[in-house]
């Protein structure tokens, strides 16, 4: 007989397969997961879920996810561990960074990892240590489009929303939302085309979602500020925009009339490849539909070195349009103090002692000061360690954080993880820097464990919670526990007041007017039931110094950066070098699913993309294998032959080319494309710049 409580039962819960957290119901029968389907109370629920979603419940009995504590006992990235108790592994991790911390100081200690429903309960550990030094990988993804939304609005872009469903017209520079993360965003989009919205796809490489676009740009890679400085110029020139809106929020019109006097769309034309006439009928066909319009800034903005000053460039175009603060457009995100409610509680909330040394990323500081503190600049790690400016650092922490994939330059990497006493790993899968750590932890998987609850702002505020669906498969714990035994090793258990998730969750609610019976229901709980929009005639709630839109903007000048710098003509590659580009596909998440035992079977490795004019010239056939060499790597790799992409590009997915042969199925399967890349980041948002990258192709 089973227990009572294994019988069939419905929890509900959040996805996290990907970064989305989408609310799900899953169905339960004697312990074993038998459906995962969207949360129908939630909106977007006939969204239904996208590939890894469903994939899920293959990773609940995978022999090939971690299973209990590792301890290394060969040479790093040897394969060679030996199985712990948790209190042998911790033990020896609290062991050896009390050693660290004693000889260098608790800045030496850093802790990166993807963001998660229970990031507060890290970055109160890395303060609770008295290290500076909590990063996360947001800072690779959207740095730059963080910075450039603040420098207009004083808002980060989570702070922003779209409203897809209503809008009218829609540009999106690169942002394949057809073939990527959201299922609730490709149903909203798919509805308002299908009602007759526009839209506008301007993209090197030929997507799912340029298939299904009224008009398709192929633009020449690194140009498309130029496009935009000639829309902007076009718009200004003959009075497309929303008079009364940026006459009453928008600051510095006239110095940016002036600056893009001289970028006409005939300039522009040269420039990017598109034609001059093409541009004017954008801008004067997109102004009848103002202010209902939404010129993506994008998810991932990690293309170029001048990536703050591209997403601003499209903001200040959704300005023009009048689009913010409007149906159809862009809103601010509304949290429950606009009900006169109080957010969960986080355990950063609470006082600890105060760290005056720099973090190891010069954030803050006069060498770099406009990324955001809270995201950190994660590819600044490696050259922090090898030259140990500004300091040394010897231990690091990785939560769900895989730099060996996610950072480009994998060789200068491996560089900088040797010099480190001691390499910690969090994480559920065998990961590359799983495989190179010294001690791994294994986390629970989210169908397993309890998290902290999810605020999420909107339109309307609500709080999302992610219920245990089964009980664990393997020797795993949930992050917060992990986190929580090792701070009461290291002594500052006590700002850790909890003794179960389910205690920590508890502390959260106080103050909430919700307990975690309310959740039962349906999932979630709402503040109120009315969408919120602000007053666009005088109740905007804008963060920066002026209370206005600031196309000059006070946070870039008194940085010292200019608020429109002068365009930077883009060369063509040198003779027989590409410009390398990637990007992501709906079957997987980043380098976290390419072992999944079903993603694996519908995508098991990757491809390069590449011109036939161009394939043709190097006597390069459909299906052959590649090398692809740059400066800083070389690989194997199968050819797709294509007229999709553009000549002076190859494409590449990411996430491939593991080297870690525990995860047997993804071993040695396709390219890494941060073998490739050069390390460049945007010095004023803090992006790394994946497409500044240029390799040869020859045949194998």
């Amino acid at each position: 007989m089973f227990p009572e409580e294994w019988m069939h039962k419905e929890i509900y819960s959040i996805c996290f397969m990907c970064t989305m957290r989408c609310p799900i119901r899953v169905e339960v029968q004697n312990d074993a997961v038998t459906l995962i389907a969207p949360n129908p109370h939630a909106v977007g629920a006939e969204s239904g879920l996208c590939p890894k979603g469903a994939a899920g419940p293959a990773l609940l009995n995978d022999s090939q996810r971690l299973q209990y504590p590792m301890i290394r006992t060969g040479p790093r990235g040897s394969g060679k561990w030996k199985r712990a108790t948790w209190t042998q592994a911790l033990d020896y991790v609290a062991v050896k960074l009390k050693k660290i911390i004693k000889q260098y100081g608790a800045e030496s200690f850093v802790l990166g990892e993807r963001w998660q429903l229970s990031t507060h309960v890290s970055r109160a550990f890395s303060r609770a240590l008295g290290s500076p030094n909590h990063f996360t990988h947001d800072s690779l993804c959207k740095g730059s489009v963080n910075t450039a939304c603040r420098s207009l609005f004083g808002y980060t872009d989570e702070e922003m929303g779209m409203d897809y469903r209503n809008t009218k017209h829609i540009v999106l520079y690169g942002r394949n939302i057809f073939e990527t993360f959201n299922p609730l965003e490709v149903r909203q989009l798919g509805l308002a085309l299908e009602e007759g919205a526009r839209l506008t796809c301007i993209d090197p490489r030929v997507t799912v979602t340029a298939a299904k676009a009224h008009r398709y740009w192929m633009i020449r890679p690194g140009t498309d500020l130029a496009l935009n400085y000639a829309l902007i110029h076009t718009i200004l020139k003959e009075r497309l925009y929303d008079q009364k809106f940026v006459g009453r929020w928008v600051s510095g019109l006239r110095a940016l009339e002036a600056f893009v006097r001289p970028y006409t769309p005939e300039w522009a034309e040269k420039e990017c490849g598109i034609p001059a006439v093409e541009i004017v009928s954008l801008a004067r066909e997109i102004s009848h539909d103002m202010p209902r319009v939404i010129f993506h800034f994008g998810y991932r903005g990690t293309n170029f070195a001048n990536e703050t000053y591209f997403r601003r460039s499209i903001m200040m175009l959704n300005c023009l349009m009048g689009s913010i603060e409007t149906k159809g457009g862009f809103f601010f995100t509304k949290g429950p103090a606009e009900v006169h409610g109080q957010s969960p509680r986080e355990l950063t909330d609470q006082l600890f002692p105060k760290i005056a040394i720099p973090r190891f990323d010069r954030v803050g500081t006069a060498d770099f000061p406009l990324p955001d503190p809270l995201n950190g600049v994660a590819q600044m790690l490696p050259g922090a360690i090898l030259e140990e400016n500004p300091y040394p650092i010897k231990g690091a922490l990785f939560f769900r954080f895989d730099p060996l994939t996610s950072l480009t330059d994998t060789q200068r990497t491996y560089k900088a993880l040797d010099k480190l006493d001691l390499i910690v790993t969090i994480d559920i899968n065998h990961s590359e820097t799983a495989g190179y750590s010294d001690v791994v932890l294994p986390e629970s998987l989210y169908l397993e464990r309890m998290d902290s609850v999810f605020q999420v702002n909107g339109l309307v505020p609500e709080i999302f919670f992610r219920r245990p669906a089964v009980t664990p498969r393997y020797d795993t714990k949930s992050g917060p526990m992990i986190l929580k035994e090792l701070a009461k090793r290291m002594g500052i258990g006590h700002y850790f007041p909890y003794k179960s998730v389910a205690e920590l969750v508890d502390w959260q609610l106080v103050g909430t007017g919700f307990s975690m019976e309310d959740f039962n229901a349906k999932g979630f709980v709402s503040y109120t039931k009315k969408e919120i929009y602000w007053d666009r005639e005088d109740g905007l709630k804008l963060k920066t110094p002026s209370g206005m839109i600031e196309f000059t903007s006070s946070l870039l000048e008194n940085a010292g950066f200019e608020s429109f710098p002068a365009y930077d003509a883009v060369s063509p590659p040198d003779e027989g070098m590409f410009r390398l580009i990637c990007g992501r596909v709906a079957v997987h998440t980043h380098g976290s699913t390419q072992n999944n035992l079903y993603l694996n079977e519908i995508l098991p490795e990757n491809a390069l993309w590449m011109n036939p004019f161009a394939a043709d010239c190097l006597g390069i056939r459909n299906g052959d294998e590649v090398m692809v060499s740059s400066s800083q790597g070389a690989g194997k790799i199968k050819v797709l032959i294509t007229d999709l992409i553009h000549r002076e590009a190859v494409f590449m997915l990411h996430g491939f080319g593991n080297k870690n042969a525990l995860a047997a199925r993804s071993f040695n399967r396709g390219l890494s494309d941060a073998i490739l890349q050069k390390s460049v980041t945007d010095m004023v948002g803090g992006s790394q710049a994946l497409y500044e990258t240029f390799v040869t192709v020859r045949p194998v």
